[in-house]
């Protein structure tokens, strides 16, 4: 117990430094109950409650430093206490910007200073008028404003409100509507009077649009205009529905959805095809007359658009750059959002930088892909004409710097022989399939290697499953029932009352509690396949099933004690001496990141010696050279073996309902590619050459000790 609460303090001490009310409608009730329910919060191991946070550190004792895009360990960690921001230098940075180690650390810093604008604005004129926005982003926000309403730490009875936006045509009643995600996470469990609740209305008849768009502005102005707004970011760099081409004169209109917004928005609607192609919006200009604003962005699939916002020139092309004429603009950011800005990717660039060995690692890896040379090769000029003469003047000469980062690298890679071996393994896949896309060829090497494994589903993984899947397999029941011993009209009366559930069903709909097991089973059995095919057996598998999961909806309940208890009874079933956990924050609808924070939580509550714990990534991308810990080095033919396990999960194949991001490639595409590239880049600096490699970050427990 003394060990697992000596790594638990060791990685906290660790961490990054780095309308009118007829044409604006408010709907209440029944469909939102002013009344906390499972499908919220408020459950113990939330924002609301006593936390702590494992972050991830580099397993090196040699004085190496995470680094500033390192995905956290989220466990629990007392709400009143957010992290200080990552500071450097701002000199490319056309908007204020403030990095925060993670998302919890951005969700609690935005609820301090909203609470600290609604005391400030109602004591000096009554009321105080509040822009909001939708997305995954602002929830955590939303959650610690609910927890301190609850608490009596805030009052919403003299606060207004006016959201951004809603899609068009939509009903408000809708699981898609943003009127329907108000309520459900911030409205139904606050104070605000319903009255002072202002959300466009999707429902509107299109001739009456203009109208009502004008009278949204004309109540905005009426309430004295709005004292603080909120923004996301999308990809296509839109604020609001404001997309490319948008001007900054415009107000309150119908936009027309672009192609990238509706591609992000597809997994919520079960498919792009169904993603509304027009909304509702405040006009950037609308927006630009608010008198404070904060753009909050979380996660790496945003960093690049951020980056340009920030850093980027004004353009038509990404709205929220014209958030930097504004006098009291600032960007809110999690440091994997940040990763792209120049003083979290390349700070030497800016000035005098303290020179770890993680910093030089990741400098002289950058000079190398800079000027096209293997490390070894890199020569004084180099340094000197790519802002690294302070490097250079601390080691005294090219070569030192280059044979330590080339024997860092070096070492990272461990064949089948160096990898652990006769040990208890638990591998921790978010999804069905995310064991053998992001390890399964390190998973055949454990197994070779006589580890004793156990794989953990935390999900069923079953909104992921298209209907088509669940009439092809129950047509085999049916056809084989007396082969089987069943009874045929039972299952062809099955089959029927499915068969009719999908002929009512919207898309987003949730499915029938039968249809939702039809699909678990479908993917569990498609997990076990996999497993075999990289050399397991079929009795490693666990499928947890985790409650959080369980909505049928894309939206998911938070974490909550269920979940953190079931994952640590699995930890002690298994005493695992290591320990492997999806570390990517690009899942694109969030499952990844809540079960690491299932992960956290549970081994901050593991009464036994912490294990070492491995980070993979997902379907979406891999660790770099200089991030990773571990580089596995793969055969020809065991690339081959990882693709031929990916294709056991032929629910996802040829087209996955959620692929995510904007690649049209199949997952065993990418992994292919992912995997080939790590090797390429590697031989590019000079490494030994392979055909292919894995990547993994680890966090070390032993380091607790120093």
């Amino acid at each position: 117990m003394r060990q697992t609460q000596l790594f638990v303090k060791q990685l906290q001490n660790r961490l990054v430094v780095a309308p009118t009310a007829s044409l604006a409608r408010v709907v209440v009730a029944p469909h939102y109950p002013r009344a906390p329910r499972r499908g919220l919060l408020y459950r113990e191991g939330t924002l609301a409650n006593k936390r702590k946070v494992l972050q991830v550190t580099r397993s090196k004792a040699s004085g190496s430093s995470p680094s500033p895009t390192s995905p956290p360990l989220h466990g629990l960690r007392d709400h009143r206490s957010s992290r200080g921001p990552i500071e450097g230098s701002r000199d490319r940075e056309h908007i204020p910007t403030v990095v925060v180690p993670d998302h919890d650390d951005l969700a609690l810093r935005l609820a301090d200073h909203i609470v600290e604008v609604v005391a400030r604005e109602t004591a000096a004129k009554g009321r105080c008028v509040l822009g909001l926005a939708t997305g995954s982003t602002p929830l955590g926000i939303y959650r610690e404003l609910i927890r301190r309403h609850q608490a009596g730490e805030v009052d919403f009875s003299r606060v207004v409100t006016f959201n951004l936006d809603e899609y068009y045509p939509m009903p408000a009643d809708s699981p898609h509507s943003y009127h329907r995600y108000m309520w459900e996470n911030l409205f139904a469990y606050i104070n605000v009077p319903p009255e002072h609740v202002h959300i466009p209305d999707g429902s509107v008849p299109r001739e009456r649009l203009a109208e009502h768009c004008a009278a949204y502005e004309r109540a905005i102005g009426d309430a004295g205009g709005i004292d603080f707004q909120m923004l996301g970011i999308g990809k296509s760099g839109h604020i609001g529905f404001n997309e490319p081409g948008s001007s900054p004169d415009e107000r309150t209109r119908l936009a027309t959805l672009d192609t990238v917004t509706r591609m992000d928005a597809a997994a919520e609607f079960f498919g792009e095809d169904n993603v509304p192609r027009e909304a509702i919006t405040m006009g950037v200009a609308t927006i630009l007359e608010a008198r404070e604003i904060a753009l909050i962005a979380t996660g790496e699939h945003k960093s690049e658009i951020v980056a340009r916002a920030v850093e980027g020139e004004v353009s038509q092309d990404v709205a929220a750059t014209f958030l930097q004429g504004h006098a009291n603009a600032t960007a809110y950011l999690d440091s994997a959002a940040a990763a792209e800005l120049t003083r979290i990717k390349t700070p030497w660039v800016l000035g005098h930088v303290e020179w770890t060995p993680a910093l030089t690692e990741r400098a002289v890896v950058w000079l190398a892909e800079q000027t096209g040379k293997a490390i070894l090769k890199l020569t004084a000029r180099d340094y000197t004409e790519h802002h690294l003469s302070p490097l250079l003047a601390k080691h005294g000469a090219a070569g030192p710097i280059n044979g330590t980062v080339f024997n860092r690298l070096r070492d990272k890679i461990r064949g089948r022989r160096k990898l652990p071996s006769r040990k208890p393994v638990l591998v921790f896949s978010p999804h069905p399939d995310d064991d053998v896309i992001s390890m399964g060829g390190l998973l055949r090497k454990l197994w070779e290697n006589e580890n004793a494994i156990v794989v953990a589903y935390m999900t069923s993984g079953n909104i992921a499953v298209f209907d088509h899947d669940v009439r092809r397999h129950l047509d085999f029941v049916e056809r084989a029932a007396a082969t089987l011993g069943i009874e045929r009209a039972a299952a062809r009366r099955v089959r029927a009352e499915v068969e009719a559930s999908f002929e009512r069903k919207a898309p987003g709909d949730v499915d029938l509690p039968a249809v939702q097991d039809l699909k678990r089973v479908i993917r569990e059995s498609e997990a076990v396949s996999a497993l075999e095919s990289v050399g397991l057996p079929p009795s490693a598998a666990r499928f947890l099933n985790l409650p959080f999961y369980r909505t049928g909806e894309v939206r998911k309940h938070p974490i909550g004690p269920e979940d953190v208890a079931i994952v640590r009874q699995l930890l002690t079933d298994v005493r695992p001496e290591l320990v492997f956990a999806a570390g990517d924050l690009s899942d694109p609808h969030g499952t990844h990141r809540m079960c690491l924070a299932a992960v956290a939580r549970a081994l901050e509550q593991y009464d036994a010696p912490a294990p070492e714990v491995w980070l993979y990534r997902g379907a979406w991308q891999e660790w770099s050279l200089t991030d990773s810990d571990v580089l596995v080095p793969l055969s020809q033919d065991e690339l081959r073996a990882k693709i031929f396990a990916i294709f056991k999960h032929q629910s996802q194949k040829d087209t996955a309902p959620f692929p995510g991001g904007h690649d049209d490639r199949e997952f065993w595409q990418r992994v292919e590619a992912r995997n080939l590239e790590t090797a390429a880049r590697a031989d590019r600096l000079g490494l030994p050459e392979y055909f292919a490699m894995e990547a993994y970050r680890i966090l070390a427990p032993q380091e607790a000790e120093r």
